[in-house]
């Protein structure tokens, strides 16, 4: 089997921008639950047969004791963030699986669900379904891999190092000198996508890059400056590491087979008519209907 672990967050942020505003009988946008909703169904409909969503009940989280700067829910659209629980309550009613997390983020429960599904034998692939960059630290070979789904890019490890240079269990360090807008962190000065590269090939950790340049064994234009610069934001650079560091311990699930779809609730069916979108009970029923597959 084949299990696919769906950045929830990410995708109500994708559908509500992608798709027309669209308002339910009460006036409540609900375009982008519904983009999100369709869009599980085509994954189940092309082939999904165990699928977890993860979804940020709430945007902070402990990181933000860590980092004032770290991402808030400022700033987002009230039309966007009125859909977060909503979608949750409305993927439960399809019968998927949801991780509603609070005190960590989706990233985190992408990343806990990906090493437990990763353990179960009987799992030949996990799909972690985001092009989020932090998720890169999570691949394993062609076995644990991140799927675009937007783009319908596929990337494993060896994908991972292609595009940032490093392996996967260096990107948290990648990240740290980089920075992440997203996130709210800027890394440390100077240093660049090409150089962290560079570097982090080498040492693989920030811990292990050498204080003094001279001492570097790896050619890196600049490399006095980037030194100096590290060596004067080292702390703060171990620290946006921890930020970029995704935890793997959430109990999320005991057996993989609870992942398994088996068809939308009956009360599916009055959410997608409150939605206006009752093709969604019409299209989760047939797959429902649908001879099981392994």
């Amino acid at each position: 089997m084949r299990v696919h672990l769906v950045d929830g967050t990410y995708e109500l942020f994708r559908h509500f921008y992608a798709v027309p505003r669209t308002a339910d009988h009460r006036g409540n946008e609900v375009g982008g639950m519904v983009g999100v909703l369709g869009s599980m169904l085509g994954l189940i409909e092309g082939g999904a047969t165990h699928v977890g969503v993860a979804t940020d009940h709430v945007i902070e989280s402990f990181r933000n004791d860590l980092w004032p700067g770290y991402k808030t829910s400022a700033g987002i659209d009230p039309a966007l963030l009125s859909q977060f629980h909503p979608l949750e309550d409305a993927l439960r009613a399809m019968g998927i699986v949801v991780w509603a997390m609070e005190e960590l983020e989706a990233d985190d429960a992408l990343a806990s669900a990906a090493v437990r599904a990763g353990l179960n034998e009987s799992v030949e692939q996990v799909l972690i379904c985001t092009p989020d960059k932090d998720l890169s630290q999570c691949v394993v070979g062609q076995r644990i891999v991140q799927l675009d789904r937007r783009r319908r890019q596929l990337r494993d490890e060896a994908g991972v190092v292609a595009k940032f240079g490093v392996p996967p269990a260096a990107i948290p360090d990648w990240l740290a000198l980089v920075g992440d807008s997203a996130d709210g962190y800027p890394g440390v000065p100077g240093w660049g996508p090409q150089s962290s590269g560079l570097v982090l090939a080498r040492y693989q950790r920030i811990e292990a890059i050498p204080p003094n340049p001279f001492h570097w064994k790896v050619s890196v234009r600049g490399a006095a400056g980037l030194s100096a610069a590290l060596e004067a934001n080292r702390e703060a650079a171990l620290l946006f590491k921890t930020l970029a560091t995704l935890r793997t311990d959430a109990a999320l699930f005991d057996s993989v087979d609870e992942l398994r779809w088996r068809g939308p609730r009956a009360e599916f069916r009055e959410v997608a008519s409150a939605l206006g979108a009752t093709e969604l009970w019409d299209r989760a029923r047939r797959l429902a209907a649908r001879p099981p597959t392994a």
